[in-house]
């Protein structure tokens, strides 16, 4: 099969789902949306709790490995990755988070002019259907949805009460700009269900004529003519088709996958493209590099009281009152998930805004995800919101069904040794506050005997991890190792962008699905302004396949 699109998304995640509406909503333009996995018809995604069936679901994630990391004792780091409809917005945690003004002000103070807070604030506005209300920094006309965590739980208004006492603000929006408080999250939900990017954005756009979905389509390469992207090799069933990009090709493959296809591509550093005997196509060093993650340190407390989630799951009876609650009111624990409480602040004496962030759970298991401990457990896991450290991201093979090596580099600089520690110290300190130490038996990991930086700093090497924010690998800017410029197109190359987190120069201070989705909406802008100015001819032979045929072919 060889047909014919005006656009090529590679990717349908948090990015490519928006893009595939966006650009299809006109009616101008025909758009194709290849995706590796499948439909989002799994039911535990679309239940908030379900987060915990598909962090290891064989179907609908990736299930990458990091390499043995120096940082973290050597040991592999688990990075699951949303392989679905919706990407990792469908087996994400739904923490509704922007990040900080000063994030994007930064952007844009190192060369990407129109990137910062007041330029990306109308399309965060655009994307949001806030339960808060309109305002000057929230919306409440787009598809997707910030609910508000109505329900108060004793754990949760313990845990704001004791950083009240350390003197953080109260608050009900982190996403003004100004992060710095305590309270409730909001989550990407509405109605109980989880409001992922394809719930949003892609299915009420599925059955326009002009927009086709190829699930189950493990993308090999992008082709060029020249310098310009002009198709994609993707396999589907066992055998390799092609689809032709009239106007544009934009992956939207993630932080691990978009620099893979590019470098499978011929689009990379020379030296390791020439390694696996792939032709270049246009030598960008950067490429994969400049990989960036928030490092996850769980610390977990034994909790006084029956109040945990872990006491609800171990009980049948529970357990079928927290099922029918959902199913009968779409509310309880099934309709919140994993993390209701939330807390920015500072902890090191140069940081002018919020350096550490926390997600506090009314459950405990040793890993995310994992089987939760058979006593009243929960965790106040805490990460430093802008890491020094700086990894990769390269293919180990010319098989694009080989996983590339990933390497986070976790805990390489001195800044990011001496933040873990200082956050470890301060969730003692809340631990010890009246209003949360009197919901607490004792401390289960780390223990309360490893009390020096060294203990602490091993307790954080052999225990932390990912809290699934990978991003920076196809970094936004103008120096040598930018990969796109500010209007996301790859350097050097007509026709082709990035969409997704992979573009961020430096990772925002907070979770990133959001990010993701304000990134794709002004993306999506971009690309139809430039849609309609005078661009290089594509090929007759090209240019000569229908749409039409490819939507009769597939």
């Amino acid at each position: 099969m060889s047909l014919t699109y005006d656009f090529v998304v590679v990717g349908a995640g948090s990015a490519g789902c928006v893009l595939a509406n966006r650009l299809s909503e006109n009616g101008r333009y025909s758009v194709c949306l290849l995706e590796a996995g499948p439909p989002d018809r799994y039911p535990w995604i679309h239940i908030p709790i379900g987060y915990a069936k598909t962090m290891f679901h064989p179907v609908y994630n990736w299930g990458f490995y990091t390499d043995p990391d120096p940082g973290m004792n050597n040991r592999r780091i688990y990075w699951p990755r949303g392989r679905v409809w919706g990407g990792c917005s469908s087996i994400n945690g739904l923490i509704y988070i922007r990040g900080q003004q000063a994030d994007y002000d930064a952007w844009a103070e190192s060369g990407n002019q129109g990137w910062g807070w007041k330029d990306v604030l109308p399309y965060f506005r655009r994307a949001e259907n806030n339960d808060l209300g309109s305002g000057p920094t929230h919306g409440t006309e787009g598809p997707l949805c910030a609910s508000s965590i109505k329900a108060r739980h004793p754990l949760t208004e313990g845990f704001i009460d004791a950083a009240k006492a350390l003197g953080v603000p109260r608050t009900n929006d982190f996403n003004t700009g100004n992060q710095e408080g305590v309270g409730y999250y909001q989550l990407t939900t509405r109605k109980g269900l989880r409001c992922s990017t394809a719930v949003a954005y892609l299915h009420p756009a599925r059955k326009r004529s002009n927009l086709s979905i190829i699930s189950l389509a493990k993308v090999q390469k992008i082709l060029f003519e020249a310098k310009r992207a002009t198709a994609v090799v993707f396999e589907k069933d066992g055998h390799l088709q092609t689809i032709h990009a009239r106007r544009e090709v934009i992956l939207s493959a993630g932080a691990l996958q978009s620099p893979q296809v590019l470098q499978l591509s011929g689009v990379g550093p020379a030296e390791l493209l020439k390694q696996f005997s792939i032709p270049l196509v246009h030598e960008l060093p950067g490429v994969g590099e400049n990989l960036q993650d928030h490092l996850q340190i769980r610390m977990i407390y034994e909790c006084t009281r029956p109040i945990t989630t872990n006491d609800e799951l171990r009980s049948p009876w529970r357990k079928l009152r927290m099922g029918l609650q959902w199913l009968f009111t779409r509310s309880g624990p099934l309709a919140i998930g994993i993390n209701q409480g939330g807390l920015f602040t500072r902890v090191m004496a140069q940081s002018k805004t919020p350096d550490i962030q926390y997600h506090f759970g009314t459950l405990s298991a040793d890993s995310a995800g994992g089987k939760v401990h058979p006593f009243s457990g929960f965790t106040m896991s805490v990460c430093q919101l802008r890491p020094e450290s700086r990894g990769y991201v390269r293919i180990v093979s010319s098989d694009p069904n080989q996983p590339p090596s990933m390497q986070p580099n976790y805990l390489s600089t001195e800044l990011d040794r001496q933040t873990v520690i200082a956050g470890v110290r301060y969730t003692r300190k809340l631990a010890e506050t009246g209003p949360l130490k009197e919901l607490i038996k004792r401390e289960h990991l780390p223990g309360i005997e490893q009390q020096s930086d060294e203990q602490i700093l091993e307790f954080c090497r052999q225990y932390g991890a990912t809290i699934f924010h990978p991003s920076g690998t196809c970094k936004m800017g103008h120096d040598p190792m930018a990969v796109v410029d500010s209007r996301l197109r790859v350097h050097g190359i007509q026709g082709l962008r990035v969409v997704d987190c992979s573009i961020m120069p430096t990772l925002v201070s907070g979770n990133t699905n959001v990010p993701v989705v304000m990134i794709a909406e002004k993306a999506a802008t971009m690309i139809l302004e430039d849609a309609v100015k005078p661009r290089s001819v594509v090929p007759n032979a090209i240019a000569a396949q229908s749409s039409e045929a490819l939507s009769h072919a597939l």
